[in-house]
């Protein structure tokens, strides 16, 4: 009476088939797609976050590499032994940051006195503004705001001892990531190649000339961004603390020193470390020169993004103004300040190595041998590399 009912897996009839428009059927087909992109791309995501603890060293040793790896091949050009060059390189590099943080803190704990006199008389210059100027604040309206804070901080005086507790760890897991960062260094200068061919050998042999060019294309990517990245952060540190040296601000070489690092965080290091070269001048030196020294690092700052940006950086990283932004403000989001500091170089090497792979020049070159000539590889027991090399010659 009703009708002979429809198995659930048959195809679906003729009629229906045709009466959904092409448009329909392309939405569904990329619908499906994206999602299933999206979902490997969040679950990559989630894996580098959880394991952060030990991205982050590496991400660091790949930005050391690509400094010094060039290093020590000039010096291995000029006829230096390998184990030589590759320990001038790490040692020459750990002498210079610890010299700067040495320089810097050491000018800090110097002034530390005048510091804390200088705070002291700026809070009661601002509160005397306060009574006295066109808010009329009272003194009983101060007092109750300041009792507030200190209410406030009793009352959270547990978060504070649990974070005070936590120091411990975090210093730990500190120390842990910097020897995992030098050790991860100085194997990608003694053995890189090495280590990128085996990275080679794991893929299908149909896939290998891809990968090598996309990867050897984005290592040279990656090193000229480095460069480039240090010789803008040097030219941002020498104006400002000049800046803040003629105008008679104190500090002037922590100054230079903190936005030295800062300039490696895009947008966000540069306004921080600015910011705080103009609160000193404020502090120390009045209004006047404070807006002063706010004009020298607007003029700094504005050279560096329509002058040095351009010529220098847009030599070194092919990406859209834009595209840095967003790259910067997805990886502060995602990761915080690491996730801003290595979001431009990430989306740079990725925008080369897309950029590679898709335009098919790797077809006419021949991939990369499958033998892996690495010190390492002669620790791995010879029935197990026997074994590698029957699966690479089956792929």
């Amino acid at each position: 009476m009703f009708g002979r009912k429809r198995d659930a897996d048959a195809p679906e009839p003729p009629e229906i088939e045709e009466s959904i428009p092409p448009a329909m059927r392309l939405a569904a087909a990329w619908s499906w797609r994206l999602l299933l992109v999206g979902a490997v791309l969040a679950v990559v995501i989630f894996l580098i976050i959880q394991l952060r603890l030990i991205i982050i060293p590496l991400l660091v040793a790949v930005l050391l590499g690509a400094l010094l790896v060039p290093f020590v091949q000039w010096l291995r050009h000029h006829r230096w032994p390998k184990w030589l060059a590759v320990t001038v390189a790490m040692l020459g590099t750990i002498a210079a940051v610890a010299g700067l943080l040495t320089l810097g803190i050491s000018q800090i704990v110097r002034a530390y006195s005048e510091l804390e006199a200088q705070t002291l008389v700026a809070w009661d210059d601002l509160q005397g503004w306060l009574l006295d100027g066109p808010l009329h604040i009272t003194q009983q309206q101060v007092d109750d705001f300041l009792a507030q804070i200190f209410e406030t901080i009793q009352q959270d005086s547990g978060i504070f001892i649990s974070g005070a507790l936590s120091v411990g760890s975090t210093l730990g897991h500190f120390i842990a990531g910097m020897l995992l960062a030098l050790f991860a260094t100085l194997f990608i200068l003694i053995d890189g190649r090495g280590i990128w061919n085996w990275m080679v050998s794991v893929m299908p042999r149909r896939a290998r000339a891809a990968v090598n060019g996309a990867g050897e294309a984005g290592w040279s990517t990656l090193r000229n961004f480095v460069r480039v990245q240090i010789l803008v952060a040097s030219i941002d540190a020498i104006g400002i603390a000049t800046g803040a040296f003629l105008l008679g601000v104190p500090l002037a070489i922590p100054i230079g020193i903190l936005v030295f690092l800062g300039s490696f965080v895009p947008f966000v290091g540069a306004i921080v470390t600015g910011a705080l070269a103009v609160f000193v001048a404020l502090v120390y030196n009045g209004w006047v020169i404070a807006l002063l020294m706010l004009g020298v690092v607007l003029l700094v700052q504005q050279i560096e993004g329509h002058v040095l940006q351009p010529l220098i950086m847009g030599t070194a990283v092919k990406v859209h103004p834009l595209g840095v932004v967003i790259a910067v403000a997805t990886g502060s989001l995602l990761a915080g300040i690491p996730g801003a500091l290595f979001a431009v170089p990430i989306a740079a090497v990725a925008n080369v190595m897309i950029l590679y792979v898709s335009s098919g020049v790797w077809k006419n070159q021949a991939p990369p041998p499958a033998t892996i000539r690495s010190p390492l590889w002669t620790t791995v027991p010879q029935e197990v590399r026997g074994f590698s090399r029957r699966k690479r010659n089956e792929t």
